[in-house]
């Protein structure tokens, strides 16, 4: 599976803010919601809601973010509290759809 793209902060423009977090486009919902966050960045259309960033992330950086009518899931993990990241990467490793990448500062 490929995944996030990793240099999609080359590859697209920021789009908007959404909870503190830059949104990278493009954004066309409900079924393109594009990428939030930078530095923990979440593909939100390849996000399939298993929860296992949110069960691994040992600062909390995850919280739901309902997205109804999305085709891969109703919810996303969003990156809300993404300046805690401590750049362990257990999120990115633990994410079966490789949907998280994280770039340290």
């Amino acid at each position: 599976m490929p995944g996030i793209d990793p240099e999609f902060m080359k590859k697209r423009q920021k789009v908007s803010e959404h909870g503190g977090h830059a949104v990278w486009g493009p954004v066309e919902p409900p079924s393109k919601l594009g990428i939030h966050g930078t530095n923990v960045a979440v593909d939100f259309d390849i996000c399939i809601a298993d929860g296992a960033c949110i069960e691994v992330c040992p600062v909390n950086v995850y919280e739901w973010f309902e997205t109804p009518g999305h085709p891969a899931s109703e919810k996303k993990a969003d990156p809300v509290r993404e300046p805690d990241c401590i750049f362990c990467m257990a999120c990115e490793s633990a994410c079966p759809v490789n949907a998280i990448k994280i770039t340290p500062p």
